[in-house]
């Protein structure tokens, strides 16, 4: 009895164990094709599995490779990308993928009518039966019995090029192995964009759209190709590059198994670039955007035309080479520098006078045409091109290359496709006639030169004369309009004189209260911008066109005359691009009203926790955003006339301007330091939960060390787009700085990014500012760096080099430990909540 119930228990394991094991298996063999409903899993660690699948909006169904691990289900290669199975997988039991004995692959209906198929070159197969096996690499490989390879999908990519596959031209197998975008997302037929190599001159990888070039890599210069300079900071990754007489490939690798990544190219051109490399985040759930292209204007193939040249540092991007003058003026004008640019002087072959003129920095031109030769040194391609009448320009090739593998190539005719970068690339050589090499561009320059200076002092004349007149029209405008200005020791109208303290005559305009409410159309509430803690604010046009934020100062508001007059003192004698203009002020009656530059962005809250509004913060204003706050804060700190703490450092007081520059705002709770002051104790503890500094918080201590902490924290949010908000207390529950502070050690930084920037973004950049964020927020106010400090390590290139942050302050962390019947306040709920009036201990 009890063998038969081992018998049965032994029975019902082996039932348990068939299944699993069907679903695990990795290969098909003549006789047994996968069918509709079954996947197959690649052997090892189990990294790709292949089945029948059907995209989202879809009617048809596919045989594709995907990612087994990867929670998102991503294909990256199709077999029948072309010919479906007409209606949807859990329609298609009956669909099969089969392998016969002669190595076919083929895919079949539910009428077993053949929709697609492969068969091996003539000669491939050398004994069956075949067997097709999906690899741990996640190429489909059909080989006959001696194991050799009669044909795989690595030779045929589809959209995607995985680590170990190849894009370019075996001519050995004559194959030309090219990416092809999906005709969309639910749609992996061909599409119009191609990514292929061009192996005649110096072979680059171009990116088509139809018939038009889209985009080009450079050619490869030993280390990477030069139109992707992001490549030299790839950590983990190795490149190959083949150009031989058998082939012209291009392939990396990931040796670190644990880096899922892939190259696709993608089927709409939108949301980040054409071709894109994802590199998947397992913490995230999602893939992280590591690069695209094109990346900027200057990607876009021939942007300024046959011998114009692109660099986004300038305004406009496109300019003329030296010796070069725009085709069209007229399109030139209107900043369409497609047609390119023509010669000044006709070359001189004749007599052998040209020479060269070199061209830093450069992604040399289009390639397509040039000649090559890997024997020449540079001189020698020097003299080569002089004597060739047709050549206009050498650059040497695979400068980084082994010895033997180096050389020159050299351009006839218009140089296309050419740009700069402002630290990399290479040099390029443009042949020029003689008179644009010699005294004749000297002699322009010193015209230019010579025009420049009297155009300047004209302006200044002009600009000198015209400021007088609106000068003085202002003070009669002043004068009707009863305007007057304000000191710190008096005003004449109003008597203020609790200024004191700050004794210099702040000369401010001040602004009868009818001139401010014409401007702002009665208070409007179509015109109200907001309200803070000070009263509302509303946009306003005073009579000359300027236009004004008005801010108000309500009967109910948190802040008083104190906190209004302390604004006024202190903000009209600070002068920095990243600090909000005070324009003038009014005073009549109970009404107290600042009148400040009207910021066209609001405030950066306003974009940044927006899900929809914070997509228009790209990377490369946050970084910027951080970087004005730091410059403005140093200012205060550091290098105004006063040194100015601000206490309510957040991102609501943060305005942007037109151009999305940052200007600190809201210096009502600003207090001024003395020169030998270190720190202040204060009874009166004012700021916003979230961006107080703990030792503020808690004991009433202020430092220029307290601003720093607030500007940690907005650099954190500006990082992940997320608030600082949760419970600090010994619930367990991490905030924002605890949760990134973890995440640093943990080595998963990245996973904090805000996921609104796509994965588009400089990986070194958002790191090294986490590391200041967090390095800015420790609990120890000691700790904590300058911000003269602060700019020099944002300035840093290295961030290995930065300190390791210490465990950031917990502001209730502290309350919680303490004795809850003391006055000092209750921090164990955080929010945003602005506290005003607390009495401290």
């Amino acid at each position: 009895m009890v063998a038969n119930h081992q018998l049965c228990l032994c029975l019902a394991l082996i039932l348990l164990l068939l299944p699993a094991v069907s679903r695990a298996r990795d290969t098909i063999a003549p006789g047994q094709p996968l069918r509709g409903n079954d996947t197959l899993v690649s052997s090892g660690a189990g990294s790709f599995a292949l089945g029948f699948f059907t995209p989202p909006g879809s009617n048809n169904t596919y045989v594709g490779v995907w990612y087994a691990k990867v929670s998102l289900r991503t294909v990256v290669w199709v077999a029948n990308r072309a010919d479906p199975v007409r209606g949807i997988v859990g329609d298609n039991g009956g669909a099969t993928l089969s392998v016969s004995h002669d190595c076919t692959l083929a895919v079949a209906d539910a009428n077993s009518t053949v929709v697609w198929s492969v068969s091996p070159p003539p000669g491939a197969v050398h004994g069956g039966p075949c067997t097709a096996r999906i690899q741990d690499n996640g190429n489909l490989v059909v080989s006959d019995a001696r194991g050799r390879v009669a044909w795989q999908g690595f030779d045929y990519p589809t959209d995607t090029l995985l680590p170990g596959m190849r894009v370019g031209v075996d001519f050995a197998a004559g194959k030309n192995m090219t990416l092809t975008a999906w005709a969309s997302p639910s749609d992996p037929s061909p599409g119009p964009f191609v990514a292929a190599m061009v192996t005649s001159g110096d072979p680059e990888v171009f990116v088509w759209n139809g018939p038009n070039k889209v985009w080009r890599s450079g050619p490869w210069d030993g280390v990477q190709f030069t139109g992707v300079p992001d490549t030299v900071t790839y950590m983990g990754f190795t490149f190959r590059f083949v150009n031989n007489a058998h082939e012209v490939t291009y392939s990396f690798q990931v040796p670190n198994a644990s880096i899922v990544t892939r190259l696709a190219l993608n089927s709409t051109g939108v949301s980040g670039g054409l071709l894109q490399r994802w590199t998947w985040v397992e913490a995230a759930g999602a893939w992280n955007l590591y690069w695209y292209a094109p990346k900027d204007q200057c990607d876009t193939v021939s942007q300024c035309g046959p011998n114009g040249v692109c660099d986004t540092n300038t305004v406009p991007v496109c300019s003329c080479l030296h010796g070069f003058t725009p085709r069209s003026s007229a399109s030139w004008a209107l900043r369409d520098g497609r047609a390119g640019c023509v010669r000044e002087t006709p070359l001189d072959c004749t007599n052998g006078t040209d020479g060269f003129t070199v061209l830093q920095h450069a992604k040399v031109p289009d390639t397509t045409s040039a000649v090559v030769d890997y024997d020449a040194s540079g001189e020698q391609c020097k003299q080569r091109c002089l004597r060739n009448c047709s050549c206009t320009a050498y650059a040497r090739a695979n400068l980084s290359g082994e010895p033997g593998h180096r050389g020159c190539v050299m351009w006839a005719g218009g140089l296309a496709d050419l740009r700069v970068y402002p630290a990399f690339g290479q040099n390029l050589y443009v042949r020029l006639a003689a008179a644009d090499l010699g005294s004749r561009s000297k002699s322009k320059k010193k015209v230019n030169i010579v025009v420049a200076i009297v155009v300047s002092i004209t302006a200044v004349g002009i600009l000198a004369i015209a400021g007088f007149f609106i000068w003085r029209a202002k003070r009669t405008k002043a004068r009707k309009l009863g305007l007057s200005t304000w000191s710190a020791g008096s005003h004449s109208k109003e008597g203020l004189n609790e200024g004191k303290g700050h004794g210099d005559d702040l000369d401010l305009p001040m602004y009868d209260f009818e001139t401010i409410a014409e401007a702002t159309e009665g208070f409007s509430t179509d015109n109200k911008l907001g309200e803070g803690g000070f009263g509302p604010v509303y946009k306003g046009k005073l009579e000359d066109g300027q236009e004004i934020a008005v801010k108000t100062l309500s009967r109910t508001s948190t802040q008083g005359l104190d906190e209004f007059k302390n604004e006024v003192l202190l903000i009209a004698k600070l002068q920095h691009r990243n600090l909000v203009r005070l324009i003038g002020c009014s005073i009549s009656g109970q009404e107290k009203i600042l009148i400040y530059e009207y910021m066209a962005n609001k405030s950066l809250d306003y974009f940044l926790f927006d899900k929809t509004k914070s997509k228009l913060l790209d990377w490369q204003t946050r970084y910027r955003i951080i970087e004005g706050i730091a410059r403005g804060l140093l200012y205060l700190h550091q290098d105004s006339r006063y040194r100015i703490i601000h206490r309510d450092l957040k991102t609501s007081n943060i305005l942007l301007d037109k151009d999305m520059t940052p200007k600190i705002s809201d210096f009502g709770m600003a207090r001024m330091f003395g020169s030998d002051d270190a720190e202040i104790n204060t009874l009166r503890v004012v700021g916003t939960y979230g961006y107080m500094a703990p030792e503020y918080a808690m004991d009433g201590v202020f430092s220029v060390k307290s601003d720093v902490f607030s500007f940690g924290v907005i650099v954190l949010e500006i990082i992940t787009g997320k608030r600082n908000r949760g419970v600090y207390s010994y619930s367990g529950h991490l905030n924002l700085l605890a949760h990134a502070w973890s995440l640093l050690n943990e080595g998963n930084s990245l996973v904090l990014v805000d996921e609104n920037l796509k994965g588009s973004f400089n990986s070194d950049e958002v790191l090294k500012c986490l590391k200041v964020g967090l390095l800015c927020v420790q609990e120890n106010p000691d700790d904590r760096p300058l911000m003269s400090q602060v700019l020099l390590m944002l300035a840093s290139t290295d961030t290995a080099s930065l300190p390791t942050p210490k465990q950031p302050g917990f502001a209730a962390r502290r309350a919680a430990t303490e004795d809850t019947s003391s006055s000092k306040p209750d921090c164990s709920i955080v929010d945003s909540m602005t506290i005003t009036m607390v009495e401290g201990r």
